[in-house]
């Protein structure tokens, strides 16, 4: 990095992963809190030899780059600190620590790198609670009890869900949600011989029963409980956690969801009876093919997979002991949302790239790959990439919230154009208003139609106008009409090139083209 790749980032201001300090004549003590913040949360750059002015508003005064009298020193005494017994571990490298100078301005440069889950927290003194920090646009902040007792238990190699829970037994479980998942793992793995053990020996096998062979103590884990328990034996356990699915594709001011599933005292809350409510509601307004594998029809796309896959990953990584957290899925016209608790384990960079999969909670993965649902350890979140590739949507977003602890997985059906960008507006090069577009003018623009359709069409215009995103479907409920008379309809006006379509039939868009009045 040279000075004035660094003035762009001084000049960006402090953010998550940037904070300068002034450090004229040696290592400013509060350094290593920021090493600390930094290693927890994504990382960033620490800057020496810059003084803020919070008076100022504008980056460019705010910031003022003093530069540093001794760099070489301090460089050394940074070092020495830090591989001494001030921080727990020491995660930089010999790169990361370099002098940036321009005429006599000279920086000091650090670049922290986020720990690996196996080292966090990363932490200053001896106590972890009371020495580890975490990052926000504010600054460094002490992280809490329920962020660093996470933090710890993400170091375990073997995940979250095997803990016995002390004082559950076979008697937690609910009967009807275990036996629907044994009728559906019977008709999976027929002939498999856990098909003819009693209901706990077959929990021990998926691992959602266990006996500590040192102490002697067996009990349901968290993940037996979490999948098959009752509502009211999870809500005593783990009443910090809340699942909700909505559907918003319809919703208005005075309607915020035109469908919603939570615990309403209905349903055992569960995990599994989640999944299997929720999972028939993501996928049926996406398009079935009809298409015949031999004699039997095969109904569902790589969509189809790639919103179950995202539905798995929300129930496997999510961390079911934090203080707070909600499972929430929310369904809106274009898009699927899925938010769970917990940050993420492994660099967005390594999940983006897959091979590689840290789940939190492995016995849960391995109870619904028994019965179909989810892919092999480090390709689902490829799998959902190439769906949406396939399909020419924009790339999958995948939000960490180190602050609220919270990941949100957004799958956009919205196409992208040749340049990777987002068509936010496909109405271009179109009338300021179309919706007022004349009779008189469409029976210009297709001479041959009668009043009737010219109505018919001019009302399609406006519709398309009023949402470029509207459905084939949607076009024909709106205007009372066949499949065969929107379809005519529709390819008519293509074929005159009044309107095209972008991207794919489900999560396109319309593009209106050079209608003039």
């Amino acid at each position: 990095m040279d000075m004035q790749e660094l003035k762009q980032l001084i000049y960006r201001g402090e953010k998550v992963d940037v904070e300068c300090k002034k450090a004229e004549n040696s290592v400013p003590r509060s350094i290593y809190e920021s090493y600390s913040a930094f290693a927890n949360t994504i990382g960033g750059y620490i800057i020496l030899g810059v003084l803020e002015d919070k008076s100022k508003k504008l980056p460019e005064e705010r910031f003022i780059i003093q530069g540093i009298q001794n760099p070489e020193k301090q460089k050394e005494d940074f070092w020495n600190t830090i591989n001494g017994s001030k921080v727990n571990v020491n995660i930089l490298k010999d790169e990361d620590v370099s002098i940036v100078e321009e005429g006599n301005k000279r920086l000091i440069v650090i670049k922290v790198p986020r720990a690996d889950y196996k080292l966090r927290p990363i932490y200053v003194g001896e106590n972890p609670y009371k020495g580890t920090y975490k990052r926000n646009n504010e600054g460094d902040y002490h992280a809490t009890e329920y962020e660093v007792r996470g933090m710890i238990r993400d170091q375990n190699s073997e995940g979250n869900d095997g803990m016995i829970l002390e004082y559950y037994t076979m008697s937690d479980i609910d009967k009807e949600t275990l036996r629907k998942y044994r009728q559906i793992f019977e008709i999976r793995n027929d002939g498999h011989v856990w098909n003819a053990l009693d209901n706990k020996a077959f929990l021990e096998k998926l691992g959602g029963y266990r006996k500590n062979r040192s102490d002697g103590k067996e009990g349901l884990t968290l993940a037996g409980l979490m999948m098959f328990g009752t509502g009211l034996a999870i809500r005593d356990e783990f009443d910090n956690i809340f699942m909700d699915y909505r559907n918003e594709s319809e919703a208005t001011m005075d309607i915020r969801w035109n469908d919603r599933i939570t615990y309403d005292g209905t349903w055992e809350n569960n995990l599994f009876n989640f999944f299997i409510k929720v999972t028939p509601k993501l996928t049926e307004d996406l398009k079935k093919p009809f298409k015949l594998e031999g004699i039997q029809r095969i109904d569902e796309t790589p969509i189809h997979k790639a919103v179950r896959e995202a539905f798995v990953n929300l129930i496997i990584h999510a961390d079911y002991l934090m203080d707070a957290g909600v499972l929430k899925i929310i369904r809106r016209s274009d898009s699927f949302e899925f938010t769970n608790p917990g940050i993420l384990k492994l660099p967005l960079e390594d999940i983006y790239r897959g091979g590689n999969s840290k789940s939190r909670n492995p016995h849960m993965q391995t109870m619904l790959r028994m019965v179909g649902f989810g892919d092999n350890a480090g390709s689902g979140f490829p799998s959902i990439l190439s769906a949406w590739k396939e399909e020419g949507w924009v790339e999958p977003e995948l939000i960490e919230d180190t602050n609220l602890n919270q990941v949100t997985l957004v799958l956009k059906m919205v196409a992208e154009n040749n340049d990777g960008n987002v068509i936010e507006n496909v109405i271009e090069n179109v009338i300021e208003n179309v919706i007022d577009i004349s009779e008189k003018k469409m029976k210009e623009l297709i001479p041959e139609y009668s009043k009737k359709k010219v109505a018919k069409a001019t009302n399609i215009l406006k519709l398309i106008s009023e949402n470029p995103q509207i459905s084939i479907d949607e076009l024909r409920t709106a205007l009372d009409v066949t499949d065969r008379t929107i379809s005519r309809y529709i390819s008519e006006l293509k074929e005159h090139k009044i309107i095209e379509r972008i991207g794919s039939d489900n999560g396109g868009m319309w593009k209106m083209n050079n209608i003039q009045v």
